[in-house]
């Protein structure tokens, strides 16, 4: 494979799938789901946008494999009780103008949504903020099934990939964690064990969507907390999924632990996570894509051209320029303009970016950046509104 290329060279994919250049919305929870696991207007325009503003691959944030774990009730939820032809939809808008548009399947875990779920992960906790039971082993056992099904009806209503997400904080990602892994049998203990079922879901979605579909897998770097997964540990991960079948790996950081600051929501300047993707390099052929920080065009064609990574990831820059690759391209912008918030509070940065999106989903977003204040409470109303639909439309579901 040739590693060093230019932002707007193809890609080619293991699976054969040619990526039409080297730029990717990377997942976010964008929460215009409606309530009851389905994709609305606002999403299907969002997705048209995004599509119609050239990148190359757009990922859908956090589409729940069952109601039972999600990890905000805007997600949208994908099985045998959904409506797949709103799903087929949302593929058909958002797959316009050559866009690889991608759903990221994902389980909350212990970090799933209280007012809807009964949050369970590897293994039973009681801290402050983050109460769960232990996931049972015929459920543990059930779920590389529950990828694979979900995966084989994004393939069937029209999606062009899938990615498994065992980053931040999630289910995947707290087995791979010592911190939130306590078992003592198969699947804890050892970085081996603790990786087992992020391998058993590669499997099973696999022998579901056959050679010629992408699965990509998101993976932390670290999850940037004391006696967590670490780089060495990400290394091992790495190394195993070079011998798996997935097509792109997406290297991430940081877990949605209560007080756990987000990368994302840092200071920082320039890619979080280049050293990391340096030396996941030399233990994968696979293709690398990097996530989280990349605020300008020379540091995402200095990060491509260097060799380290294959694709770069950006979120909250498409939600300020959702046109931003087009816009590369002809030169005629560097960066998008990122708002400053002084003394946000946890979750207000994410709440104030997802209320933008809404906007950008109704073709009603202003130059002028909206109140933080104003974002955080109606994201919060919103959220409350939505929990009630979904009680309702799930309440025979047992998730």
């Amino acid at each position: 494979m040739q590693y060093r290329g230019t932002l707007f060279e193809p890609l080619q994919l293991p699976c054969g799938l040619v990526l039409k250049n080297r730029i990717a919305k990377s997942a976010m929870s964008d929460s215009l789901g409606d309530g009851t696991g389905h994709p609305t207007a606002e999403q299907f325009r969002l997705y048209q946008r995004w599509a119609a503003g050239g990148l190359a691959v757009s990922i859908i944030g956090e589409v729940q494999l069952t109601s039972g774990y999600a990890e905000n009730p805007g997600n949208l939820v994908l099985n045998e009780a959904s409506d797949l032809d709103r799903f087929r939809e949302l593929a058909r808008h958002g797959g316009e103008n050559g866009t690889a548009l991608w759903l990221q399947l994902g389980h909350a875990g212990a970090l799933a949504y209280a007012p809807t779920s009964n949050p369970k992960g590897p293994s039973a906790l009681d801290l402050p903020g983050l109460r769960c039971a232990e996931i049972r082993l015929d459920e543990l056992h059930q779920l590389p099934s529950e990828f694979a099904r979900t995966a084989r009806l994004a393939q069937q209503a029209g999606f062009g990939g899938v990615q498994i997400h065992a980053a931040h904080g999630f289910l995947l990602s707290q087995f791979l964690s010592p911190l939130f892994n306590r078992r003592s049998d198969e699947y804890g203990g050892t970085i081996a064990n603790r990786m087992r079922p992020l391998l058993q879901a590669i499997e099973a979605t696999r022998t579901a969507v056959g050679a010629d579909f992408p699965i990509a897998v998101k993976l932390n770097s670290s999850d940037q907390l004391e006696g967590g997964f670490d780089a060495e540990d990400a290394l091992s991960v790495v190394a195993a999924l070079d011998r798996s079948s997935v097509d792109l790996i997406d290297i991430s950081g940081g877990t949605y632990f209560p007080g756990a600051k987000s990368a994302s929501d840092g200071a920082g300047h320039g890619p979080y996570f280049l050293a990391f993707a340096k030396r996941a390099r030399a233990v994968t052929t696979k293709p690398l894509m990097l996530t989280g920080g990349f605020k300008t065009r020379a540091q995402a064609e200095d990060a491509v051209a260097s060799g380290a990574v294959d694709i770069v990831g950006l979120a909250r820059a498409f939600v300020l320029e959702p046109s931003l690759p087009g816009l590369w391209k002809a030169d005629r912008k560097a960066e998008p303009l990122f708002p400053r918030f002084s003394d946000a509070p946890e979750g207000g940065i994410t709440a104030w970016y997802t209320m933008r999106l809404t906007e950008l989903g109704a073709d009603r977003e202003t130059p002028v950046f909206g109140d933080l204040g104003q974002a955080i409470q109606d994201y919060a109303a919103r959220d409350k509104s939505r929990t009630g639909v979904w009680l309702r439309h799930f309440a025979n579901d047992a998730g």
